[in-house]
């Protein structure tokens, strides 16, 4: 069957089904797969993959192994998240063992346990690679650390993507809660929303903030300001997804650590 994008080819009756290996791709950059990742990889047959899967890690997959694109981008979902669970089972019902292939960490704002409860329900079964979470990776890109014995004793991961301006799903009282760093996820269109919210919750309106857009990528940014500041920053810098929002004072630490590092190789290729 020819490699390509959305062919599912024609499939026989199995009366074992196929094993799903959900893996986490990491932020970006290929050389923060994990061995297990690239094993899993490389071995595979049959690859279901995100929108956030850089075609750099997609080049450890075999030539002939079949590419199926199931991504998902803010304000157009190519395949609903239903219909993604309901092709994993229907496959692997069919004797297709797979990778499921998702940006970052499959179990960090990735669906993964969505997806593994879908599974289990249907009694197809799998495993978990863990990857570097994108947080993760633009923290250490940046030179932002996400927690430090002087700044902060607390690190919190959030979706940023909100169902309204008056969302109830997210505690802003405390997410505001001082000595702590907050990563949104998802946040770039809500982002007055966002640092509106912290400061009406007790966050002083000078908290550094920083923008990380395409983190471990080619053409990488970190943006930096505060709370106030930011939104306009954003607009200023034309930031587009994907970029994560760090807020904290470990944000100031940016300009000091990232003169010090040395660039990663990833950042100077492209």
């Amino acid at each position: 069957m020819p490699r390509g994008e959305g062919a599912e080819g024609e499939t026989a009756q199995y009366s074992q089904p196929g094993k799903v290996t959900l893996v986490g791709a990491g932020p970006g950059d290929p050389e923060l797969l994990t061995l297990r990742a690239v094993k899993a990889l490389r071995g595979a047959r049959l690859v279901l993959y995100d929108h956030l899967v850089s075609k750099d890690v997609l080049r450890y997959v075999a030539e002939d192994a079949d590419l199926i694109y199931v991504g998902k981008q803010a304000g157009h979902h190519t395949i609903p998240q239903e219909e993604i669970i309901e092709l994993m089972v229907r496959l692997a019902s069919d004797g297709r063992s797979m990778v499921r292939l998702k940006g970052g960490d499959c179990f960090i704002f990735g669906r993964g346990g969505e997806e593994a409860q879908g599974l289990e329900r249907a009694g197809i079964p799998f495993e978990i690679v863990p990857g570097i979470s994108a947080a993760q990776g633009a923290g250490a890109y940046a030179g932002i650390p996400l927690t430090h014995r002087d700044h902060a004793a607390t690190l919190v991961y959030a979706t940023g993507h909100l169902r309204g301006a008056n969302d109830a799903d997210l505690d802003w009282a405390m997410l505001a809660r001082p000595r702590q760093t907050v990563v949104f996820y998802m946040g770039i269109g809500n982002l007055p929303v966002i640092c509106g919210e912290l400061q009406r919750h007790g966050m002083r309106a000078d908290m550094p903030a920083a923008l990380v857009e395409h983190a471990t990528l080619p053409g990488q940014r970190c943006i930096c300001g505060t709370l106030q500041t930011l939104p306009q920053l954003a607009l200023d810098h034309h930031v587009k997804p994907p970029a994560l929002i760090i807020v904290g004072e470990v944000v100031s630490l940016h300009e000091t650590l990232s003169r010090g590092m040395a660039t990663p190789a990833s950042l100077l290729e492209g």
